[in-house]
């Protein structure tokens, strides 16, 4: 989802919890208690197969590093489990206000990663995805040319650390970071030649 979309992602259904309807669910933002303030939320289809449906939260209670939802009108493990894998949303200008060098993750995916650590900026990659369950520092999934192929692209991941920032440019969707000697290389994938080698020994 881009910063160009009205809607901002605070959670993924994941399935049904319990078996009146309430719904287990990924967190997608980093303010979860201000589900304490939010009544009138969107499911969205993350394919935009459906069209959006509003919904009522009822309640909600925090469980296991996840969240626990409970919608009006959704009072069964089968309406629940009709909601599986949609994603909830709010109003793009209903987000909560950010320190001022703070940024939204979802407002990172599309930005491209741009390395300052050499004499000259090195354009990475894409960022097409954020991972923020493997460890604490949230990771940027960034898809970069391979080596022999620019038209293939590599997975590498990316901490997205503070000491590493210099530049942060949402609106121009260019993040500048200064990036440590051999990171890209320790991320990226193995060549096909280096795979050869290590099925060898």
């Amino acid at each position: 989802m881009t910063n160009s979309e009205p809607w901002v992602l605070v959670a993924r259904l994941v399935r049904p919890q319990g078996r009146t309807g309430e719904l287990l669910a990924e967190i997608l933002t980093d303010f979860p208690e201000r589900f304490t303030e939010r009544r009138n939320l969107v499911l969205l289809h993350p394919e935009g197969k459906t069209p959006s449906r509003p919904v009522t939260l009822d309640d909600y209670w925090l469980h296991k590093g996840r969240v626990v939802l409970k919608f009006s009108g959704i009072d069964s493990i089968t309406d629940a489990e009709a909601l599986r894998g949609l994603d909830v949303a709010i109003p793009r200008e209903q987000r909560a206000p950010l320190e001022d060098d703070a940024v939204y993750i979802d407002d990172l995916i599309g930005c491209h990663i741009i390395d300052v650590s050499g004499p000259d900026a090195h354009d990475i990659g894409p960022i097409v995805n954020v991972d923020r369950d493997i460890t604490s520092t949230p990771l940027l999934v960034v898809h970069a040319p391979t080596e022999h192929d620019p038209t293939e692209k590599d997975e590498l991941l990316i901490p997205f650390a503070k000491a590493w920032l210099r530049h942060v440019d949402i609106e121009n969707k260019r993040i500048e970071m200064l990036l440590p000697e051999g990171l890209l290389t320790i991320n990226a994938p193995l060549s096909v030649e280096a795979k050869q080698q290590e099925q060898e020994d």
